[in-house]
Parts: structure tokens; C-alpha cells; sequence
């Protein structure tokens, strides 16, 4: 759980006072602070969530687009379902940008 530090910055020069305000003739805001471990990893699951949505959109795309031949749609949604299920087994935007461009 990511702890917060109560602190107050100033809306003039942007310093940054805690525990308490600054006495002076700066005007003071309150902000909450986290440690830099817990930002880090806060970052990295933003990071891996873009990369993930990255490759939901291709394998969405590719379905949005996708137009089967006359006969041929239950033959095209087999291999969009494969390539999803590739997708949920391996979830990496790379994985799906190549499996959009391999053509059927």
C-alpha cells in the first residue's frame, strides 16, 4: 500500500514545506507526496498497462477490419479467435502487431 506524505507547496514559487507551512509570505497549498519506490512502481504498471491495451487495440483492429471472403467467415473468425487466444497467452503489442501482419 502506497504511504502519503502530507506537505505543502507553494502556488508562487513552487517550493515545498513539511511538516508544516512556511511562516513567510508565501501562499500555501496542501499536497500529498509519495516515496520515490512507490511512484516507480506505479509507473511500471502504467507502462505494462499501455503496452497491453497497445496489443489489444491491433487484435481489435484487425477484427474491425477484418472482411472474410464469400463462404469463408467461419474460416476467418477461427483464425481471429487463434490469434487472440496467441494474444491472451502472450500479451505483448509485438505478438500482436505480428500476427496482424502475417495475412490470410
Amino acid at each position: 500500500m502506497t504511504d502519503y506524505i502530507q506537505a505543502w507547496q507553494c502556488i508562487g514559487c513552487g517550493k515545498i514545506e513539511a511538516p508544516q507551512t512556511c511562516i513567510g509570505v508565501c501562499r500555501d497549498r496542501k499536497i500529498l507526496m509519495v516515496g520515490k519506490d512507490d511512484h516507480d512502481a506505479a509507473i511500471a504498471e502504467l507502462t505494462l498497462a499501455q503496452q497491453h491495451l497497445k496489443g489489444l487495440q491491433a487484435v481489435l483492429l484487425q477484427l474491425a477490419w477484418s472482411e472474410p471472403r464469400h463462404g469463408q467467415w467461419e474460416q476467418n473468425w477461427r483464425a481471429l479467435q487463434e490469434r487472440a487466444r496467441q494474444w491472451i497467452a502472450n500479451p505483448q503489442p509485438e505478438h500482436a502487431a505480428d500476427s496482424a501482419s502475417d495475412g490470410d
